[in-house]
């Protein structure tokens, strides 16, 4: 019987002992919920779940800023002056979020803004928007959309020019006013020693970047004084971006005897049949038979090729504004990255000079910029041009 009995009272405290861990386990299992959930909806802001909030292509600043790149004075396009221009557009943004004609005097001529404006003398962002969307040139919706992001990003950048750059890219500027003629081939002639990175970089984004701003009769030509090959690396900077790079197989003559130099095709446009918005490279010399011959102007954007080439026949203007060899990082972990960094470098140059040579263009009557329809006749209002 004792024996019986003291059997029992085991499996009761057995039991008892089971029971209590469950219970323990169940309340462990409540607190950790409850502490999520206070997470959640607690008192306290900094424990709050916020929504996520969703990234605008633009807003009002980058709007005006670009609509100033557009139509705005020469002087407060230049990027001598980007700076400026955008903390007077900040400034005049100010917590209203619009634009009021005193605060673009040093932006654009009066009429401009008067045109856009309407009665009530201010911007808003409807009417920025809807001015905008009048400048864009038929070129740029043929350019791949990717491409033409990324050229609109680096328009933000104009102050990332030095003076140096600045002063060159002035200086092609003028070449291409005194020389455009709507229609006809203007060809400008980039220059670096093995022509297989910088001058194929530069070329690349002298025809985008003229396309870009409505100017594709602006075409770039590349040749070296050592010609070598197209390297891979310059086409993979260049895909990033979103140009469509193909190898055609077919080999030019080779600069050494173990570097294949094959010929690719290099396409911005949207499609294939848009033989206009595409070029062929491979390394040559720049006096090769595929370059312009005469007219053109030569650019040298290596030091080497500034040093081997003071007088390039045929040229009607040299201007140099060398760039380091992104082949000084090949094999390294940045590689990638500064390939990319030059080619913005490069892109961002070519770029502000359309966008100057645009605004005198359109300054000196030998550009039409794109008309709204939406708007009164220019009998009523100053035209944008």
């Amino acid at each position: 019987m004792s024996d019986s009995r003291n059997s029992s009272t085991r499996d009761g405290l057995v039991r008892l002992i089971h029971a209590g861990q469950r219970l323990f386990a169940l309340s462990i299992v409540t607190l950790s919920v409850l502490a999520v959930c206070s997470l959640v909806v607690g008192d306290e802001p900094s424990r709050r779940v916020e929504p996520v909030q969703s990234a605008n292509a633009t807003n009002m600043f980058l709007d005006v800023l670009r609509l100033t790149q557009h139509v705005g004075l020469v002087e407060a396009a230049s990027p001598q002056r980007d700076a400026r221009t955008k903390a007077i557009i900040g400034k005049g943004l100010g917590s209203e979020g619009v634009l009021r004609k005193e605060a673009t005097v040093e932006l654009m001529d009066a009429k401009v803004f008067a045109r856009w404006a309407g009665v009530d003398d201010r911007l808003d962002a409807a009417e920025v928007r809807r001015a905008l969307a009048a400048q864009i040139p038929a070129s740029r919706t043929r350019l791949n959309p990717q491409l033409a992001e990324h050229l609109s990003l680096l328009a933000t950048g104009y102050d990332m020019l030095d003076e140096s750059r600045a002063t060159a890219g002035r200086k092609l500027a003028d070449w291409i006013v005194e020389n455009y003629r709507p229609g006809q081939p203007l060809a400008i002639t980039c220059v670096c020693t093995g022509n297989s990175r910088r001058s194929i970089l530069s070329a690349t984004m002298v025809s985008i970047s003229a396309a870009y701003y409505g100017l594709p009769e602006i075409r770039g030509f590349s040749g070296g004084t050592k010609p070598t090959a197209f390297n891979s690396r310059t086409v993979k900077t260049l895909r990033e971006i979103g140009l469509d790079i193909t190898s055609l197989g077919a080999e030019a003559a080779r600069g050494d005897a173990v570097t294949a130099n094959l010929k690719h095709r290099i396409r911005w446009g949207l499609t294939p049949d848009d033989t206009e918005m595409e070029s062929i490279e491979f390394s040559k010399k720049y006096d090769d038979a595929a370059n312009p011959q005469s007219g053109f102007a030569a650019l040298l954007v290596c030091s080497d090729a500034e040093e081997a080439c003071p007088i390039i026949k045929g040229a009607s203007v040299r201007v140099a504004t060398p760039f380091l060899d992104p082949k000084a990082y090949d094999g390294t972990a940045i590689e990638a990255h500064k390939y990319a960094e030059r080619r913005d470098d490069i892109g961002r140059l070519m770029m502000s000079v359309m966008m100057e040579a645009r605004l005198r263009l359109i300054a000196a009557g030998k550009f039409v910029a794109v008309p709204d329809p939406g708007a009164n006749p220019p009998s009523s209002k100053a035209n944008i041009e």
